[in-house]
């Protein structure tokens, strides 16, 4: 078997065989395929597209690449949630408890992220004494006991993906449905969960801007996961507005920390209840309604909250921090933006407000760079809500007031007005499974 063949066999339209696509993966993983084969394997599926069937070998073959978790003694038990990625989203925080204290059993492992925050890993560190570095045993005896148990992401952990993403992101072979698709579920498939949902983002924050490619991205995900045995669902959230009012890693916790303790309703409050419900429907075999029923009841009753602190401490982190957010570190710069105008926010362009929020210094420009976690956003007025001029619509929060005038520039230009009401924004588009 030659890589030259496989590479002109997918060039040509051909549908590569299990084999074929393991001896591409597995030869690129120990370095016996060069990169520059690699890309044109990458390019060639980006033009002509794969098969089902391919795209689940592909996915089973990058899983396979390196560790797996093994979750069996949790039976039917372990849910794992992961989102394509947005602005202000921080929803892991909030489901993982509640769906612990639904039967669930949440252990997860997340990544540091890059550009507008810091992924699920960096916001759980901007609580003293977090830890994320969590050994296999304790991972599993945290899983058992608490319910929850959220680690960094180990290196070996799906690592023909971690080759393949550096060459599709300076090769332009991103945008490909299957390479993404494959992607994401090889992580997933090797953490173990026996249940994956997918919070798959639609709009101007997202990956997928358009509503389409988002639930052909979605659908391709959800056939792989159930062809591997594992119950999968997607749901096709707005992300053309920030979810929530925080952005950035303390703040977002301080936020998520506000949905369990009753404090906050709104858009992060009804998107969590969407994907802890699915949760907790696929763990328990239960109908949504119900168990939209008992994680209402849970958030309202405090259950959620407590068992929130339980986690945190458990990780080593300070829990009266979730209680008291005034015990995190404050940013030196609190820089409040005012309406120019009058009227209502007609839209908001989440991507610029993203890179607003990365500009204060809340997320990173590459792998490696320092994060500051008090840095970030509190919006105040969002898509649909009428402001008038010099109406505080947002604080930007860093450490130097020379960022804060940049993202101030950056947050605005994302920002159109109007002097008519514009249309609800729709929450959740579409659930596939």
């Amino acid at each position: 078997m030659r890589t030259l063949d496989i590479i002109h066999k997918k060039k040509n339209g051909g549908e590569l065989s299990a084999e074929e696509i393991k001896f591409i993966v597995d030869g690129f993983t120990k370095g016996e395929i060069p990169d520059y084969q690699m890309s044109a394997f990458a390019m060639a599926v980006c033009f002509v597209g794969m098969t089902e069937t391919e795209v689940s070998c592909l996915t089973d073959a990058m899983m396979r690449s390196g560790d797996t978790l093994d979750l069996s003694a949790f039976g039917d038990r372990t849910v794992d949630k992961h989102s394509t990625g947005g602005v202000g989203d921080k929803t892991s925080l909030v489901v993982a408890p509640v769906a612990a204290c639904l039967g669930g059993i949440v252990a997860k492992m997340s990544g540091r992220g890059l550009g507008h925050t810091g992924g699920t890993v960096d916001k759980l560190e901007s609580i003293k004494g977090f830890d994320t570095t969590v050994s296999p045993e304790r991972f599993t005896e945290q899983a058992e006991k608490v319910g929850v148990v959220i680690a960094g992401q180990s290196a070996n952990l799906a690592p023909a993906d971690k080759k393949l993403y550096a060459l599709r992101d300076v090769t332009s072979t991103i945008d490909s449905i299957p390479l993404i698709a494959s992607s994401i579920m090889s992580k997933k498939l090797a953490a173990g969960s026996h249940s994956i949902v997918l919070d798959v983002k639609v709009g101007s924050g997202a990956f997928m801007k358009d509503i389409e490619s988002a639930e052909k991205l979605a659908r391709t995900m959800v056939s792989i996961g159930n062809s591997c045995g594992r119950k999968t669902r997607a749901l096709l959230t707005n992300m053309d507005v920030p979810l929530g009012h925080a952005v950035g890693n303390s703040l977002e916790v301080i936020e998520a920390a506000g949905v369990l303790k009753g404090e906050v309703k709104g858009d992060l409050y009804e998107i969590c209840v969407a994907l802890a419900s699915n949760m907790v429907s696929m763990v328990n075999g239960t109908g949504i309604a119900d168990a939209e029923r008992d994680v209402r009841r849970v958030i309202d009753s405090g259950e959620a909250f407590e068992k929130m602190k339980e986690w945190v401490a458990a990780q080593g982190g300070d829990s009266r921090y979730l209680d008291d957010p005034s015990l995190f570190p404050k940013a030196k710069v609190a820089h409040e933006v005012v309406s120019p105008s009058d009227g209502y926010i007609a839209g908001m362009d989440t991507e610029k407000i993203g890179d607003s929020s990365s500009i204060l210094g809340a997320g990173r420009l590459k792998a490696g760079d320092p994060i500051d976690y008090s840095a970030g956003i509190v919006i105040a007025a969002k898509t649909g809500e009428r402001v008038s001029r010099g109406d505080v619509i947002a604080t930007l929060f860093t450490s130097d007031a020379e960022l804060a005038k940049r993202a101030e520039e950056v947050y605005l230009d994302a920002l159109t007005f109007s002097d008519t009401e514009p249309a609800p924004e729709k929450l959740i588009y579409k659930v596939i499974q």
